[in-house]
């Protein structure tokens, strides 16, 4: 059997205990627009959404549009996301992806893969991020859970997340795609862990090729 008709047959089968096993996956940033969304993955970066989750609300007040992103004072950008990590870095992303969106799309969030990706500070990680939950376009969202669980269920071996999200694009079927990065991300995060997965009554031990717990990755 060719390498991808098999890879469909197993995503069948991981997709199907997936689901019954986190039947509410879902996005874990809190949003409620695509522009919320977009600044929240953002600063998603190196920290948990559960961090995110306490800083946006109070963020999404005091700024409520890209054009009030844009126009903002850095310092207080900075302070007001401090938290969350490399915020520095983080705020002048937030204000220069937002001066972008209020030049060339009148501060809306574009619906195209194409069009997210020439915003500065936004990557294919998040513009999938950004289309698969706020607007419903299917995206397969490649991070480091996502990755790692990907090579360990012998879905790829690439590393790069590019590579890897084309890849998965292959094996899995498009209305799923969105949902097969939730579910991975919810499976790494409780079960599969980078150092210490938890083999023992994994609902996809039968299924994971990976046999070396030391040495796998």
């Amino acid at each position: 059997m060719p390498a991808v008709e098999w890879a469909r047959d197993r995503v069948a089968d991981l997709l199907k205990r997936l689901k019954r096993a986190y039947p509410d996956a879902k996005c874990a940033l809190d949003h409620d627009s695509p522009l919320q969304l977009l600044v929240a993955t953002i600063l998603s970066a190196q920290c948990t959404d559960e961090r995110v989750n306490k800083v946006t609300p109070d963020l999404f007040r005091r700024w409520n549009s890209a054009a009030a992103f844009a126009a903002t004072d850095m310092a207080e950008l900075e302070k007001a996301i401090q938290s969350t990590g490399f915020f520095r870095n983080k705020a002048r992303s937030i204000k220069e992806c937002c001066r972008d969106l209020v030049a060339r799309h009148g501060g809306a969030v574009p619906k195209v893969l194409e069009e997210l990706v020439q915003l500065r500070g936004v990557g294919r990680k998040t513009a999938n991020v950004v289309l698969g939950n706020a607007y419903g376009i299917p995206g397969i969202t490649v991070d480091t859970h996502v990755g790692r669980l990907s090579r360990r269920l012998g879905l790829t071996r690439e590393e790069d997340p590019v590579k890897v999200e084309f890849e998965l694009m292959e094996r899995v079927p498009k209305k799923d795609w969105t949902l097969f990065s939730h579910l991975l991300i919810h499976h790494g995060r409780r079960v599969c862990g980078s150092r210490k997965p938890l083999c023992e009554g994994c609902t996809l031990l039968d299924l994971c090729p990976r046999v070396d717990v030391k040495n796998s990755a």
